[in-house]
């Protein structure tokens, strides 16, 4: 990973700072930022975020579904955390401290119901993990995102008792996941007829994920520059919604670490299955915040909170991995940092 890529906290951090120190210093800039709109969705926003989608959705690769059948376990593993661990744990630790607090409920609701597609695939290379697993991981949290995501989130917060315009979250999913998906299929299968995969995969794919980042950035500016004096004003409910998000990235992580031992994965496999169970696509949760409750929310701001949290906690639990992996806590395969690789290696009798 590049330098710049590997201090994004650091960069997330001071986005966030400067998007606060602008709101205090010119006056009225939020306001004109967020008079850019159309039906109540903010242009420079709205662009961001697509920006922030799409270098994701090239990931999709269908052909690779197929080796699903080679070896199952590990992405079922992921998906159960994904779809039924992460958000029941989410939505409970947000009923126990954000009782009261609908934006800031639904903003971990969305976080937590929202698998990640693409980050993975850094946090995977970084670990040394089974980079073809993470493929068929992300291609398929991308297709059963258009399935369970809009009734996930409906029925957690319908459980939570919080009203929410479900025609709205549909057309922030088809908006923030259909377009950037099709745009994502069409625009590969152009390229690399003109081009070439090579081309494709080492010059376009590259660029456009340094466009991401810029996007990635430039939205945090955005909404911390329209929110800045009410963030000031109530920085109590940052750290309030830090309480839930940060306490069930740990429960999460533990469930984790611990099926894919109990189930008898190997390093390569096993780290790849805690990472994705364990990390969530906060792109589509941010757009959906800001389309449901407006730029200038709570909602929005709670989403954030994810990114800012999830970025150290992900390169965190790389290193927490490759640490494990060397002590054999999971069977079979071990991570050897001198090789720079993982080999076979028996692990200790337990």
């Amino acid at each position: 990973m590049k330098a710049f890529e590997k201090y994004l906290a650091v960069w997330v951090a001071l986005c966030m700072g400067a998007g606060i120190l602008l709101s205090r210093t010119i006056p009225g800039l939020g306001e004109a930022i967020d008079s850019w709109q159309v039906r109540g969705i903010s242009i420079p926003i709205g662009i961001c975020l697509f920006l922030m989608m799409y270098p994701a959705l090239l990931n999709l690769q269908l052909g690779e579904l197929k080796k699903l059948r080679a070896n199952p376990k590990p992405i079922l593993l992921s998906l159960v955390s994904n779809w039924i661990i992460a958000p029941l744990i989410g939505a409970g630790l947000a009923r126990l401290f954000l009782k009261g607090n609908e934006q800031l409920t639904v903003a971990v609701i969305l976080l937590v119901s929202s698998p990640c597609t693409a980050m993975v695939l850094v946090w995977g290379r970084l670990a040394r993990g089974n980079q073809e697993q993470n493929v068929v991981n992300t291609s398929l949290n991308t297709l059963t995102m258009m399935v369970f995501y809009v009734p996930l989130v409906g029925l957690l917060t319908g459980l939570q008792g919080i009203p929410v315009d479900r025609g709205l979250l549909l057309i922030s999913a088809v908006v923030f996941i259909g377009l950037p998906l099709v745009a994502g299929i069409v625009s590969k299968r152009l390229l690399v007829h003109a081009r070439g995969e090579d081309w494709f995969e080492h010059v376009y794919r590259h660029a456009v994920e340094k466009v991401a980042i810029a996007a990635l950035l430039t939205t945090l500016l955005v909404l911390f520059s329209l929110n800045g004096s009410v963030l000031l004003a109530n920085f109590d409910l940052l750290l309030l919604v830090s309480a839930p998000l940060l306490l069930g990235f740990f429960i999460v992580v533990g469930y984790n670490l611990l099926v894919t031992r109990a189930a008898g994965l190997a390093y390569r496999e096993a780290i790849i299955t805690v990472l994705i169970g364990s990390s969530s696509h906060f792109e589509i949760a941010i757009a959906t915040a800001v389309a449901m409750y407006g730029v200038g929310s709570v909602a929005a701001l709670g989403t954030t909170m994810g990114l800012f949290w999830e970025v150290p906690i992900m390169l965190g639990l790389v290193a927490l991995g490759k640490a494990l992996g060397r002590k054999g806590f999971w069977r079979g395969e071990r991570y050897i940092p001198e090789a720079a690789e993982t080999i076979a290696l028996t692990a200790p009798a337990e």
